[in-house]
């Protein structure tokens, strides 16, 4: 993995954080419980995923790791359409944080490709 020796040198851990910030932020006085739990734990699932995988000891079980992310970050952004239709947030709110989720999950793409194996 080249010079990065921390997980929160990563490019994707950091977008993952600054993710879950914002949907803390979005959702903090939710009165849908059910639905304000489901967000937290799919944001902070990508950032766990992403560390516990760079913390295993190889990158194919890093590549694993980091797709459970790129799911957990569809979710989220399925869940910013709920948002919107509830009226639980502005359209060009949940906009903006879907076009943020597809750049995190086009990241965690190409960072998967990164480690994945050359073909022989």
């Amino acid at each position: 993995m080249g010079t990065v020796k921390d997980f929160e040198d990563l490019a994707v851990w950091k977008m993952a954080r600054e993710l879950v910030n914002q949907i803390y932020n979005d959702f903090r006085g939710s009165k849908d419980f059910a639905f304000r739990d489901q967000i937290f734990r799919a944001g902070i699932s990508i950032m766990n995923n992403i560390s516990e995988g760079f913390c295993r000891s190889s990158d194919a079980e890093f590549r694993q790791f980091l797709n459970i992310s790129k799911g957990s970050a569809g979710e989220i952004k399925n869940m910013y359409y709920i948002a919107e239709d509830q009226h639980y947030i502005s359209a060009e709110e949940a906009l903006l944080r879907r076009n943020k989720l597809q750049q995190l999950i086009n990241s965690l793409s190409s960072f998967i490709k990164y480690l994945k194996p050359e073909s022989k």
